[in-house]
């Protein structure tokens, strides 16, 4: 059997760009390929009800992109794609250790110290961690101990370009969503959005009520997984889907 299959794609997707996943799938072997914005996805896997004429607001932040999105009647109101994610956040700390503490270490290392220790406000106590790297100095394996308050410092500014998304985003939401999302409140979703703290920074920067989706890793797939599951009812969600008609 060839599969019905529905792709994610980043936000603000060209046609030309749509044509060349729909032609590379439908070459693996796919019956239909149909394409759904990736923040739709995630809002999707979120359970926020994408159909519904009220607004809503879902921050995806990825590996390689930060996603901001406005949804009402299962389309994308305004949006902000911003390459600034999780990726970006590892370079920033193995660059900060690099340059505070004369040692080099990797993108792994780096993402365990983000989930460990990595924070975008001070947590209540300075959480320090243990790591091993190679000093630049004599070349040779050396451990030490870093700290959540310096990795918030080597974070801030990546951190703060989010949050820049976010508040240019909600200046460009009509007034009547606007109002919905003051009530509903802000939904992270995506790996990035389990840095210690950072529902707490977009709350205060915002005067808006943050949440955290469950599963937020897992928004984008679930998401994807129910639009495939329920094509006929979610058709009006996926970019591509008029031309199929």
């Amino acid at each position: 059997m060839r599969p019905r299959v529905v792709v994610g794609v980043p936000s603000g997707i060209t046609e030309v760009e749509e044509r060349a996943v729909e032609e590379s799938v439908l070459q693996a072997g796919a019956k239909e390929v149909y394409l759904i914005e990736e923040p739709m996805a995630a809002a999707i896997g979120a359970n926020l009800e994408v159909a519904e004429p009220s607004g809503s607001i879902i921050v995806d932040i990825g590996g390689g992109t930060t996603e901001v999105a406005v949804i009402s009647l299962g389309g994308i109101v305004v949006s902000n794609s911003l390459r600034v994610a999780g990726d970006e956040l590892d370079e920033d700390i193995v660059n900060y250790i690099k340059k505070e503490m004369n040692l080099a270490i990797g993108e792994t290392t780096a993402e365990q110290i983000k989930k460990q220790i990595g924070c975008a406000l001070p947590l209540m106590t300075d959480v320090p961690m243990e790591i091993r790297g190679r000093d630049l100095t004599t070349g040779l394996p050396r451990n030490m101990e870093i700290y959540s308050s310096q990795m918030q410092e080597a974070m801030e500014e990546s951190i703060s370009e989010i949050v820049e998304s976010v508040k240019q985003t909600l200046e460009k939401t009509p007034p009547e969503l606007a109002s919905d999302i003051m009530e509903k409140g802000i939904v992270l979703a995506g790996g990035g959005a389990l840095i210690q703290n950072l529902d707490k920074l977009i709350s205060i920067k915002t005067g808006m009520p943050v949440y955290v989706a469950e599963n937020p890793l897992e928004c984008v797939v679930r998401g994807t997984e129910k639009t495939v599951e329920d094509l006929e009812r979610l058709k009006t969600v996926l970019l591509n889907a008029r031309r199929k008609r």
